[in-house]
């Protein structure tokens, strides 16, 4: 199979003006927002909100992992890591429970592929593993996104996915698991019913993809 290139256009970061209209438009969605200028902030902002002794799911995002977040919810013993849990079971009998760990706590943490002017959220996955609990399933769903994810519209956001974020996690999965990646399901979240649930995190500073 050949090798996609990523288009680098999408690695850069929004203007203010774009950052800022996005901010509104998902303040106006029922979403609560943080903007915060890097890293080492977005981290300490997660944390702040993160109940300790909370039942966590950490989903597979590349942007958690890059801020030590991941790692602080499934390695310090502060919270109820779900992950660590799944892992330890056996897919061949046990994927019932599995799944209903994944799809149900009471925070998942992860993060988007794409997030337009408008406030939409537009999250790409192969099995779909961080979805349902996104979707509906988690009390509370966290995102740490990184303003150079912002795109003017759905159009664009899924060229953003096709473009950019699958070749870039194709590359990933290649080197880590031996086999490619690729975009079998999407969810896109245009709002919430309950006021809060999701609290998003922009940073200014580009991280994951």
């Amino acid at each position: 199979m050949t090798m996609m290139t990523p288009n680098a256009a999408y690695a850069i970061p929004a203007d203010p003006a774009a950052i800022a209209t996005a901010a509104t438009a998902l303040q106006a969605r029922g979403y609560h927002v943080r903007h915060v200028p890097d890293a080492a902030a977005a981290r300490l902002a997660a944390l702040e909100l993160l109940p300790e002794g909370a039942e966590v799911f950490s989903a597979s995002s590349v942007t958690t992992e890059a801020i030590g977040l991941t790692q602080e919810i499934d390695k310090s013993g502060r919270y109820t890591a779900t992950r660590p849990q799944m892992m330890a079971m056996d897919p061949a009998t046990q994927m019932s429970e599995m799944r209903r760990l994944g799809a149900a706590p009471q925070w998942v943490v992860g993060s988007v592929h794409a997030l337009t002017c408008g406030g939409d959220l537009v999250i790409a996955s192969a099995s779909g593993s961080q979805l349902a609990s996104m979707a509906y399933g988690a009390q509370n769903v966290l995102l740490i996104i990184g303003v150079q994810k912002i795109v003017p519209d759905l159009e664009t956001a899924m060229r953003r996915v096709h473009e950019y974020s699958l070749p870039l996690e194709d590359a990933r999965a290649r080197s880590a698991y031996g086999m490619g990646s690729t975009v079998h399901k999407v969810l896109t979240l245009h709002g919430d019913i309950e006021e809060g649930r999701v609290r998003v995190v922009l940073v200014d500073e580009p991280l994951g993809y």
